[in-house]
């Protein structure tokens, strides 16, 4: 019981030091695990023993005989399906063709190029180096998102380095399920049928559960066949029935399965889908914290020693630095992605839960069939995933501003409000080259946004998900386009600082517009409009137009004769490059406004005075 509920304290201490410090939880819960499992034994306990023994003499221990790795089967595929959940087919419009590449020919690069370096480095066997190399070709979203939520990147770069991370988890544990049968069965031929079996099942059935339970979940949710306090207990009955079942019928089919699953109902329909996701986050966090805890504890320091060697920073350095960026640059050729955002995603690329999991079932397995030189691919796959966890971790962010990734100056723009008003504007902006998302809380708001393609999250802005959500990291300007005054403040009070360093703004209340001198700095476009006066005006001609400025009076003047207007409302002047400024209460763009400049306005079209 002490042990049981020691992993759960110091999982969630570590998680919190993460937080803290802006790193990756998996650093601190390796380093725990060491410090309870090996370190333990060999230097803080009187009788050897660990102070956390998840297997001990094979039997004995918190998880005997192959208790572990089932417990650590079942919370991978848990993981994943809330990884699956956060992927949106929205978000890889321009860099689909890229993440393809990178799961298939960068797969492919990883894993011959690390078996062969693994072969001739460490001399183990060509079955054993391919195993290794396999289980290092996935990287993995527990790492990956801790790394960008702290860094600004262009969304493209941000897109690439996350779908990746989860997409390539099933495909790496395909091909290690695949080695892995060709060091248990004797003989090629008898290989190389049962490899083409085992392929063809794997697909077969992790796609068709994933795929079909995934709707049947969706249907019993929306149609509200379970109460409502059941809802997220039932979902994760039946991910876990689905990895399962999936299982049963084609062994290692059930990571594809729930990745699968958590993509069809992350793009779904689905009524229940921010609730589900943060049911499935919190618990994600806390199996990742037992987890890591508890594989680190199982290493045994023999098998750290066996690491102590030149050979082990050889072997690190070329996968870094060699494999890595020769995966990227190829898969990344003919793409739209510069040089120096192709070098930076070579540069990031930690390895997670799914390679250290896998790493420590096969090795055991390995070693109780008396494979020689399989007491080297756990401790060797560990190495690898603490030692890049460790490496972008500390250096990802100094990297991104050598190379040049890391966004200085953030142009993106976040909306308050999905109302018809912010839809209007945020599909202006995207038309001239902003990126634009906006956020509410009414999903009806949402849809309509999102059918007109513009970026919109579903979500409450008294929730904490906006503080961690990586999509956002170049927004530099906030716009509060609610009818109410308290959230608009608390917007700007909230997430000024970190959404809006190149200016925070909210529409005027009624109360302001009345009197002028009370109109803060941060008010928005002008001091006769509110929330009502936009409503209407967009209501009336829901057109954004443009009119060319003479100089900065001509500006002034037409300006003034909007604010006459009850339906046009002044927003923006975009200069003779296109770029846009917003127009505050104080109207502070029009001294830079030059002969070629324009005033966009919403409404009725100005007609100025002959």
């Amino acid at each position: 019981m002490l042990e049981l509920a020691g992993i759960i304290i110091l999982g969630i201490l570590a998680q919190w030091v993460a937080w803290k410090f802006k790193i990756p939880a998996i650093l601190p819960l390796i380093l725990i695990g060491l410090l309870v499992g090996p370190i333990a034994a060999e230097f803080l306990s009187d009788d050897g023993s660990k102070w956390i023994e998840p297997i001990w003499n094979g039997e004995k221990g918190l998880f005997p005989g192959e208790g572990l790795f089932y417990f650590v089967s079942l919370a991978i595929s848990i993981i994943l399906f809330e990884g699956g959940l956060t992927l949106k087919r929205s978000e890889i419009d321009n860099v689909g063709p890229v993440i393809t590449k990178l799961i298939t020919i960068g797969s492919a690069v990883t894993f011959f190029g690390a078996g062969i370096l693994a072969h001739f480095v460490f001399g183990l066997s060509w079955e054993l180096s391919f195993l290794f190399s396999a289980l290092i070709i996935v990287t993995g979203p527990t790492v990956i998102t801790p790394i960008l939520r702290n860094i600004p990147l262009k969304k493209d770069v941000s897109t690439v380095l996350k779908w990746e991370g989860i997409l390539i988890d099933p495909i790496g544990a395909l091909v290690a399920v695949l080695v892995f049968e060709f060091i248990s069965v004797e003989g090629d031929s008898g290989f190389t049928k049962t490899a083409l079996i085992e392929f063809g099942k794997i697909i077969l059935f992790g796609t068709t559960f994933g795929f079909t339970f995934a709707h049947a979940l969706a249907f019993v949710i929306n149609k509200k066949l379970v109460p409502h306090y059941l809802l997220n207990v039932v979902s994760l009955s039946t991910v876990l029935l689905v990895f399962v079942e999936s299982e049963v019928f084609a062994h290692e089919s059930g990571l594809l399965a729930v990745v699968v699953m958590g993509m069809v109902l992350g793009n779904s329909k689905l009524k229940n889908i921010k609730e589900l996701l943060y049911f499935k986050e919190s618990l994600s966090v806390l199996l990742i914290s037992i987890l890591f805890i508890l594989l680190a504890a199982n290493i045994n320091i023999e098998d750290l020693m066996l690491l102590v060697s030149w050979k082990t920073a050889l072997l690190f350095a070329s996968v870094v630095f060699i494999v890595r960026p020769l995966g990227v640059f190829l898969s990344t050729s003919k793409s739209k992605l510069k040089t120096n955002e192709k070098v930076f995603i070579s540069w990031v690329g930690p390895r997670g839960i799914v390679a250290a999991g896998i790493a420590s079932l096969f090795g055991s397995k390995l070693m109780k069939q008396g494979v020689e030189g399989a007491e080297y691919i756990t401790p060797l796959v560990f190495m690898i995933v603490l030692g890049t966890v460790l490496l972008n971790a500390t250096t990802a962010r100094g990297f991104a501003k050598i190379v040049g990734v890391f966004l200085k100056r953030s142009e993106g723009i976040l909306i308050l409000g999905a109302s018809q008003v912010s839809r209007l504007i945020g599909q202006y902006l995207m038309k001239n080259q902003r990126h634009v998302v906006l956020i509410d809380s009414n999903q009806a708001n949402i849809q309509m946004a999102q059918e007109l393609g513009l970026e919109a999250i579903n979500t409450d802005i008294y929730s904490e998900d906006l503080d961690d959500n990586i999509e956002l990291n170049d927004m530099g300007f906030l716009m509060a386009l609610t009818g109410s005054a308290d959230i608009n403040n608390y917007a700007i009070d909230k997430f000024g600082k970190q959404f809006g360093e190149n200016g925070s703004f909210r529409l005027i209340t009624a109360d302001e517009m009345n009197g002028p001198d009370n109109v803060p700095n941060e008010g928005l476009f002008s001091q006769t409009d509110d929330f009502n006066v936009l409503t209407e005006a967009a209501r009336k001609n829901p057109k954004i137009h443009e009119i060319k400025i003479n100089d900065k009076a001509h500006c002034k003047t037409l300006i003034a004769i909007a604010n006459k207007e009850p339906d046009t409302v002044p927003l923006f002047i975009k200069d003779k490059n296109g770029v846009l400024e917003i127009i505050s209460s104080y109207n502070n763009a029009i001294d830079r406004v030059e002969k070629g400049y324009k005033l966009v306005y919403l409404g009725e079209p100005i007609k100025e005075e002959e």
